[in-house]
Order: C-alpha cells, then structure tokens, then sequence
C-alpha cells in the first residue's frame, strides 16, 4: 500500500511541479514525511526523485523554447556548490529543527505567492 500510495503522491506532484513550476522538494518532502520517512531522509530521498521530474520538465519546457540554458547553467553550477554546505548543516541540526525550518519555508513561500498574485 506504501507504495501504491508513493506513486500517487509522485503523479500528483509531477503535474503540480510541471504546472507551476515549483519545486519538486515543496511538494515530495511533506508527501515522504506523510509516508512515514524522518525530515533527513525525506530530504536525501526527495533530492534523488526530482532528477527524473528537472529532466522530462526540461525536454518539455525547451521544445517551447522556454528554457534559459546560460541562465539555467550558473544558477546550477551555484546551486549544486551550496548544496554542499546545506547537506552539512541539514546533518548538524536534530529532526524537530528541521522540520520547523521547512515549515517556515513553506509559510514564507506561501505568503510570496499570495502577496504576487493579490498584487499582479
């Protein structure tokens, strides 16, 4: 049944991610936690389940010419290098810690998108 439901999480958040293009670890680390995994894992297991969503979402989103390659390039190259840093802090901080870190995340992403969308 985990699994049943794990592929059904996976779908639901590939549409949302290939929708509104957020990303795959806003929506696969609650799915994971809800599955019973700690903060830690969901995280390392998140980061592994997005690969195949960033490439099918690329291969779609470039045959609409909507991918910026230069742009993607730095910003992963950046990103890929400070993910480093974030992996030791993650492993330095208990389970409950970073759960309420995510969870402020979350809010603060939530209210971007509110304030945007009452402002556009």
């Amino acid at each position: 049944m985990t699994y049943v439901l794990a592929v059904m999480l996976g779908l639901a958040a590939g549409v949302v991610a290939g929708i509104f293009g957020v990303g795959g670890g806003i929506l696969f680390v609650p799915a994971l936690i809800a599955l019973g995994l700690d903060h830690h894992d969901a995280l390392g297991t998140s980061l592994l389940a997005i690969i195949p969503t960033v490439f099918v979402g690329t291969w779609r989103q470039s045959r609409y010419d909507n991918v910026r390659w230069r742009a993607a390039a730095l910003l992963g190259i950046a990103a890929a290098a400070a993910a480093q840093g974030g992996v030791l802090l993650a492993e330095a901080l208990s389970d409950a810690t970073l759960r309420r870190l995510f969870a402020g995340l979350l809010v603060l992403v939530a209210a971007q998108i509110a304030w945007r969308a009452r402002h556009a």
